[in-house]
């Protein structure tokens, strides 16, 4: 643990510790520690995917619906890669601090995350305590689509890495176009957010159970590009009771009595449970 970090560690542990409900908030850094690439910027993508910088794609033009009506192989390439690659993850030690941490000071917990992952249910979080902003990779929908059916993403798939192009194209059961995943792309017109909406309706009944109580909301690799995750932070902690611990390496800030701390996730997570077990 970095000395001068020290005391933000301490007074995140008072704060978790006198809580009575505990909000986690997540961003894309929070898969880092799990080995997940940091799509961070073009050059951060085409890290992770060098073809598409030999094709010149950055990400908003990968992460593009219109694949799935005009190449639905090549935007299944993306995102078949994408499932097989959340499917192989494990979620590192701060999944499990997390729910720890719930247990241990008697905490009810919601997650909300714009990670489209399915990471923090495969950690063993509840299904119904949690928020995905931007829908799920384990969903899929019609790309039309030509209902507001949403089923589960039980594809598998083989990409070429020469042309990222997948090996097969899954299907609307109902009108038999291509599907796509229950994901809400840049650009998106087809989203159905249907099942995101029932996950926003239960997220809003957690907070207004706990309205006036002290929550504690914790942030954990959420940036400024797309600021969802950070901006339902701040509303929280804008509230009588609530206050954020933000957890970004390259992004910290936050003003007072909210708390900072420019470390990774599985760091700022293990330096507050190493906090905890001194009391």
């Amino acid at each position: 643990m970095a000395a001068d970090l020290a005391p933000v560690f301490m007074a995140a542990a008072e704060a978790l510790a006198g809580a009575q409900a505990l909000v986690v908030t997540a961003g894309a850094g929070m898969g880092v520690d799990s080995g997940l690439p940091d799509f961070r910027g073009d050059t951060g993508f085409w890290r992770a995917y060098p073809l598409y910088q030999r094709l010149g794609i950055s990400f908003v033009d990968a992460a593009n619906p219109g694949h799935f009506e005009h190449d639905p192989a090549f935007g299944w390439g993306f995102y078949g890669h994408r499932s097989n690659l959340y499917r192989a993850t494990v979620p590192h030690a701060g999944f499990a601090l997390l729910l720890d941490w719930a247990a241990r000071y008697h905490l009810d917990l919601f997650v909300a995350t714009s990670n489209v992952d399915g990471q923090f249910q495969k950690a063993g979080f509840p299904e119904q305590g949690i928020l995905e902003f931007h829908g799920s990779i384990h969903h899929l929908q019609c790309t039309g689509p030509c209902c507001d059916r949403i089923w589960d993403n039980r594809e598998q798939f083989q990409i070429d890495e020469e042309t990222m192009r997948a090996d097969h194209v899954p299907l609307c059961p109902s009108c038999g176009r291509a599907a796509r995943p229950n994901i809400l792309m840049f650009g998106d017109y087809a989203w159905i957010d249907e099942r995101t909406a029932r996950q926003r309706e239960r997220f809003s009944q957690f907070l207004s159970c706990h309205s006036g109580r002290r929550i504690v909301v914790i942030e954990l690799g959420a940036g400024t590009a797309i600021p969802t995750v950070r901006a339902a932070s701040e509303r929280i902690g804008s509230l009588s009771g609530a206050r954020v611990i933000r957890i970004n390496p390259r992004e910290p800030q936050i003003r007072a009595p909210h708390l900072s701390l420019p470390c990774g996730a599985l760091e700022g997570l293990s330096g507050i449970e190493e906090m905890l077990r001194r009391d």
